[in-house]
C-alpha cells in the first residue's frame, strides 16, 4: 500500500478517486465477504476517509459537511457498501461527543483512525449502579462492526418514572458481534447484530443521548443528528445513481436489445430517458449541496437551526434519494436481461439503494411531517 499524505479534504478526494477502480473492482469480494476486507479498510484510512470528520484537535481534518459528502458519494460511485461503511464511522464519533472529554481523549489516543460504530435505535437497558451501569441489550444493524475499535448501543434509563435514552460506549471485545446481515442489499456494510448481557459500564463512558453538552467544540456537533444523518443518506443515493448512469452508458453502447437494429444508445425513448434521468439527477445534486452547505454555514456561524430549517433538510433527502432511485431504476430496466446476471453492476446497484431506502428517516411520509411543519402545524416528534 503506497503512503498517501492526507492533509485535506482535496487530498482526501483525490485519494478516493484514485482509490475508486479498486474498490469497484473488489465489489464481488465485499458483496461476498458481507464487509469491507481489512486490506481495503487500510487503504481508505490511508486515503483519511476514517478521520476526514474528526475534529483536528484528535488528529482529524475537520471536513467541512458539503465537501465530505461528495466524497462519500464518489465511494458510493464505486461501491454503495464501502460508502455507507466510511459513512457511518466516520461520522460516529459525532454520537459520543456528548462523554466527559477525558473519556473522548482516552478513545482516540491512539491515533485519528480509531474507528467508532453504533445504533441509535435504544435497543438496551441501562441500570444505574457505584460508578456506572449495568448494561444489557441487543442492537440491530450496526454498520461497520466488523471494522470498528470502540462500538456504542442506546440505552432506556428509567429516571423517577420516566424513560430517559442514555448513550453507552464499549471496547468492541467487550460486546458480542451476531452473524445476522445476510441481506439483499448494502451486504458489504457489515451491518450484524451485537449484544451485552449484564456488563458494566463506568459512568465516564455513558452520557445523556442527544441531551450532553458536547465535549469538542465543532461545527459538525451543532448540526441536528438527524439533519446530519439523513444529508449522509443521500449523499450515497446519489453517488449509487452516479454510478448506474456510468454502467448503461457503458452497457448502451456495445448492447443491441432483441429483435433491434442498433444499439441501445441509438434508440430514441433511452435517449430521452437517459437525459430525463440525468437532469433529475443533476437537480438531486445541487439541492444536496445547497442544502448541505446551507447547514454548514448555520453550523459555523453557531446559528440556531429551525424546525422549518430541519423540515426542509429532511424533505430534500427524501426528494433526493427518491430521485436517485428512479435514476437507478431506469438504468436497470434498460439493462434489460443483461442486468440480471449477478456479474451486473446494475443488479447490485439496484439492490443496494432500494436497501437504503428502507432507512426510516428518508420514508415516503417524510414530506407529510414537513409540509405539516410548513403549515405551521404542531409536529409531535421527538426526533426530527
Amino acid at each position: 500500500m503506497r503512503t498517501i499524505d492526507v492533509r485535506s479534504a482535496g487530498d482526501t478526494a483525490e485519494a478516493v478517486r484514485r482509490l475508486a477502480p479498486r474498490i469497484s473492482a473488489m465489489a464481488a469480494e465485499i458483496e461476498a465477504a458481507r464487509r469491507v476486507p481489512d486490506d481495503l479498510w487500510a487503504e481508505l484510512k490511508a486515503a483519511g476517509c476514517l478521520r476526514m470528520l474528526l475534529p483536528p484537535s484528535h488528529g482529524g481534518l475537520g471536513v467541512a459537511l458539503p465537501d465530505a459528502l461528495r466524497i462519500c458519494s464518489e465511494l458510493a460511485r464505486a461501491d454503495a457498501s464501502v460508502a455507507w461503511t466510511v459513512g457511518n464511522c466516520a461520522g460516529s464519533w459525532c454520537d459520543i461527543a456528548g462523554l466527559p472529554l477525558d473519556t473522548f481523549d482516552a478513545i482516540f489516543a491512539e491515533g485519528a483512525d480509531v474507528t467508532v460504530a453504533g445504533v441509535f435505535a435504544p435497543s438496551g437497558v441501562s441500570i444505574r449502579v457505584d460508578g456506572g451501569y449495568r448494561v444489557s441489550g441487543r442492537w440491530a444493524f450496526a454498520s461497520g462492526c466488523l471494522n470498528c475499535n470502540w462500538i456504542y448501543g442506546n440505552c432506556l434509563e428509567d429516571l423517577a418514572g420516566e424513560q430517559r435514552m442514555r448513550t453507552v460506549v464499549f471496547p468492541v471485545s467487550e460486546v458480542t458481534v451476531e452473524d445476522t446481515w445476510s441481506v439483499s442489499g448494502l451486504c458489504g456494510t457489515g451491518s450484524h447484530h451485537f449484544s451485552v448481557d449484564d456488563v458494566f459500564v463506568p459512568t465516564a463512558r455513558t452520557c445523556a443521548t442527544m441531551e450532553a453538552e458536547p465535549c469538542v467544540d465543532v461545527p459538525l456537533v451543532r448540526i441536528p443528528p438527524v439533519s446530519l444523518f439523513a444529508l449522509s443518506i443521500t449523499g450515497i443515493a446519489v453517488g449509487i445513481a452516479r454510478g448506474a448512469l456510468d454502467d448503461i452508458l457503458a452497457l448502451a453502447g456495445r448492447k443491441t436489445p432483441l429483435l433491434a437494429t442498433r444499439p441501445l444508445a441509438d434508440n430514441p425513448l433511452f435517449q430521452f430517458e437517459l437525459a430525463t434521468a440525468d437532469t433529475d439527477l443533476r437537480a438531486a445534486r445541487v439541492l444536496l449541496d445547497g442544502e448541505a452547505g446551507a447547514a454548514w454555514a448555520t453550523a459555523v456561524s453557531r446559528a440556531p437551526f429551525t424546525l422549518e430549517q430541519r423540515a426542509r433538510i429532511r424533505a430534500t433527502a427524501a426528494w433526493a434519494t427518491a430521485r436517485a432511485t428512479a435514476v437507478v431504476d431506469f438504468a436497470y430496466h434498460f439493462g434489460g436481461g443483461t442486468a440480471l446476471f449477478a456479474t451486473s453492476s446494475l443488479q447490485r446497484r439496484m439492490r443496494d439503494i432500494h436497501a437504503l431506502t428502507q432507512h426510516f428517516l428518508i420514508k415516503p411520509d417524510t414530506l407529510t411531517t414537513v409540509g405539516a411543519v410548513l403549515t405551521g402545524h404542531d409536529v409531535d416528534l421527538p426526533v426530527f
